[in-house]
């Protein structure tokens, strides 16, 4: 008789192979993807992946390459959408993390959410600066401290991975999809970030801040690796400009 976790997971994978018929195709007309990296990924085992983001169509871009690298794509996903019918009863199938945002919830425990991880074996795939970035170069602005929590209550691998093309196909908060010619769109996944010197304290405010910048340093110079450019010296930080660090605003 086949255990709970296994259940779950044949039916994580059974939900999204057939949306893995529809989905891939369809990317395959908008852009033309390059992976590069993929054995970074852990091939069994929980881990956190922190993508760069810019572009509205990224979960989508970042969910393929995870699944073409033989991993299911899980994201934590705004809790109200649990609760809308259908929606959320897929959401839950397929394993996609709730999230309350502005209130105590198991969601908002880094302790729970990594034992969690460690208990299904699972990865989780964790913007780490909650929302397209307002750099307007679309270099990766400054970091929230989530994934460092995750990784530090439980030691948990975080692994890099970052993009670029997907501004071609739609542009930061656009509205429409760029259909032809296909986009070269450049996926590349890096080796775990060693968050070792963070570790050998208890987690407080100091260790979360130096641990999300080097994991925000991390994904900057792969970004900078892959559009064969150089990075900016500062990460761009929204309050300095005047800028709102969530929500949609004017470039």
């Amino acid at each position: 008789m086949s255990r709970p976790r296994e259940r779950s997971e044949r039916a994580q994978w059974t939900i999204f192979w057939p949306l893995s018929f529809i989905v891939l195709p369809l990317l395959r007309v908008l852009m033309k993807q390059r992976i590069t990296g993929a054995e970074n990924l852990p091939r069994t085992g929980p881990f956190i992946l922190v993508p760069n983001h810019y572009s509205e169509i990224d979960p989508i871009v970042i969910a393929a390459a995870v699944w073409k690298s033989g991993r299911i794509p899980r994201f934590m996903a705004k809790a109200s959408l649990f609760r809308i019918p259908v929606v959320g009863a897929v959401l839950r199938a397929a394993g996609q993390i709730p999230v309350e945002r502005g209130g105590a919830s198991r969601g908002h425990d880094p302790v729970a959410m990594a034992t969690e991880l460690v208990r299904a074996g699972t990865g989780v795939i964790v913007y780490p600066e909650g929302t397209l970035t307002r750099d307007p170069e679309l270099w990766p602005m400054r970091g929230k401290t989530g994934a460092a929590r995750l990784a530090l209550a439980h030691e948990l691998p975080v692994i890099p991975v970052v993009h670029w093309g997907t501004q071609k196909v739609m542009p930061r908060y656009g509205k429409k999809i760029s259909l032809f010619p296909p986009k070269r769109v450049d996926i590349r996944f890096g080796e775990p970030i060693d968050l070792t010197p963070f570790r050998a304290e208890p987690v407080n405010s100091a260790i979360l801040a130096g641990a999300t910048d080097e994991i925000m340093a991390r994904i900057t110079a792969l970004l900078a690796e892959v559009r064969g450019e150089q990075a900016p010296t500062e990460r761009w930080n929204p309050s300095e400009h005047d800028q709102r660090e969530t929500g949609r605003f004017d470039s």
